[in-house]
């Protein structure tokens, strides 16, 4: 992912001041000055590399998923630091969108879960760590925050190259409706997440990817 960030930087009129990797990731004192750090690391990574940006008064946008239960901890760091954060689990915007349209079909369901049962499957590829996806959960919180509270079934899958697929599905005797995003490349969730960095400069607060579209 930082590869792409990087390769796809001129396209947003930004340059990388610096990468930091595990070589680095102990010499907070060496790494570069930035507007904003774009953390793609690993969910142990998080909270350190966190500390340290918001220390230094960097805007964080973050792609990493599997850290959440140190959010609260995190957002009175960024309050502190009066930074600007923008944190979710996928920064594709089409999944922003996804989830927006999940979240109506939870409202329209709610009063129809006797009759159909929900389920969210996703697919990634092989080496992706956390099962289910931190999209597949965000894809359940839009239902339950729609006031849908039948059972809902989460499942994955992980082989192979598969970059990222989600589909939320509702099942009727007699009919069935199926929502799916499927990421064809990994170029979405870098476009995303330069996309957010541009909009968080000068903001202060924690926000997701639906706060950047407006939606």
């Amino acid at each position: 992912m930082g590869q792409l960030v990087e390769s796809l930087c001129p396209e947003y009129g930004c340059a990388v001041a610096g990468v930091i990797d595990r070589s680095r990731a102990g010499l907070p004192d060496e790494w570069p000055a930035a507007d904003v750090a774009i953390d793609f690391s690993t969910a142990d990574a998080v909270p350190s590399n966190f500390a340290r940006l918001a220390a230094r008064g960097t805007s964080i946008v973050i792609g990493t998923t599997g850290w959440q239960a140190h959010e609260s901890a995190l957002r009175e760091q960024a309050t502190r630091a009066r930074i600007g954060v923008v944190a979710a689990p996928n920064f594709a915007l089409g999944v922003n969108v996804f989830l927006a349209l999940v979240a109506r079909a939870g409202e329209l369901m709610a009063a129809r879960s006797s009759v159909f049962g929900c389920w969210i499957h996703e697919a990634h590829h092989a080496a992706k760590r956390d099962a289910p996806s931190g999209t597949a959960l965000a894809l359940e919180r839009a239902l339950r925050a729609a006031r849908y509270t039948a059972p809902v079934d989460v499942s994955s899958t992980r082989a192979g190259f598969i970059p990222g697929t989600h589909t939320v599905g509702f099942d009727a005797p007699a009919e069935t409706i199926t929502l799916t995003h499927t990421a064809r490349d990994r170029t979405a969730f870098a476009r995303g997440a330069l996309e957010a960095a541009k909009w968080i400069q000068g903001k202060q607060g924690w926000f997701g990817v639906r706060d950047v579209l407006g939606i």
